[in-house]
């Protein structure tokens, strides 16, 4: 019983995508949505626990009940698509350069794990020890379609191509498509070019325009009709957002994905305040925060 709870939010991508209207009101999918409810979306994997964007970190995530991977784009030189934030291996791995630059064969050869037993010793584990970048391909052969994914295409103007790669992926793996099940991947990115290139190619692609703000978030009316033209949700730092923000956007019909949230008195918080979901390096926390609202619901 308590599952179903969260899957009814979830249940808003498969709304939009079967043909409702972005305008759809989020009140009709629950009338607890936002106060009790949001999706739980495993940031780079539970990466407060494992190694950043490891198949490691990545079914943790699955197994702390969160509801989506999410997983950085960087493209190598060869043309793979590979799981990691940085557009450098320098912050995760034994070496330095950027990704641009190596091979997929040279990726393969770094250790990716290393660096979390040296920078979190009381998580230690020897089964970190040599971890690999994985390949786009390789997380979905691990994870397909019994998993959610939330895709960034980080850095799409340093990676001419980046966008038909991925979506010929997605649709060799049956992710998208006339065979897919519908929100089973959301595309989300800084820029504006690239959404909209994904939006051109696949209308059918829930995306989502992620924002950036050194003050607290104000969006104008415009702006919100702008991204209403290709995204369904925007995603924000979440010391930027405010209630305000949030009613405006969501009484809009886009949704609200805060990041990084990763302590629970900021989850509830958000949950207070009507965020759609949220971004968060620690997928159990934010599972036990939902479940006690859930717990607690007359």
């Amino acid at each position: 019983m308590l599952r179903y709870f969260r899957w009814m939010a979830i249940t808003s991508l498969v709304i939009y995508l079967s043909g409702a209207s972005s305008d759809f009101a989020l009140a009709e999918i629950s009338s607890d949505y936002g106060q009790i409810n949001a999706i739980n979306i495993s940031h780079r994997g539970a990466s407060g626990h494992a190694p950043e964007h490891t198949l490691q970190a990545y079914e943790l995530g699955n197994a702390m009940n969160g509801d989506y991977i999410e997983i950085d784009l960087q493209m190598t030189k060869d043309g793979e698509l590979i799981a990691l934030h940085d557009e450098t291996i320098d912050r995760t791995t034994e070496r330095k350069g950027l990704v641009k630059n190596l091979t997929l064969k040279e990726i393969k050869k770094l250790d990716a794990g290393s660096w979390f037993n040296d920078a979190f010793p009381e998580k230690m584990s020897t089964e970190y020890l040599g971890l690999q970048i994985p390949t786009l391909r390789e997380v979905l052969d691990r994870f397909g379609p019994d998993s959610k994914f939330f895709i960034e295409t980080k850095s799409p103007e340093v990676y001419p191509g980046m966008e038909e790669k991925l979506i010929n992926i997605l649709n060799e793996y049956n992710l998208i498509g006339a065979h897919h099940t519908f929100g089973n991947v959301v595309v989300q990115s800084f820029s504006v070019e690239s959404l909209r290139k994904v939006h051109e190619i696949d209308k059918s692609i829930p995306l989502v325009q992620l924002l950036s703000y050194y003050a607290p978030a104000v969006i104008t009316d415009t702006e919100v009709s702008k991204i209403k033209e290709y995204a369904v949700g925007v995603g924000l730092h979440y010391t930027a957002v405010s209630p305000g923000y949030i009613k405006k956007v969501t009484d809009s019909g886009l949704m609200v994905f805060p990041y990084t949230v990763n302590e629970k008195e900021d989850m509830n918080m958000l949950l207070d305040w009507g965020v759609t979901g949220m971004f968060t390096n620690y997928p159990d926390r934010l599972n036990e925060v939902i479940q006690s609202r859930i717990s607690k619901k007359p």
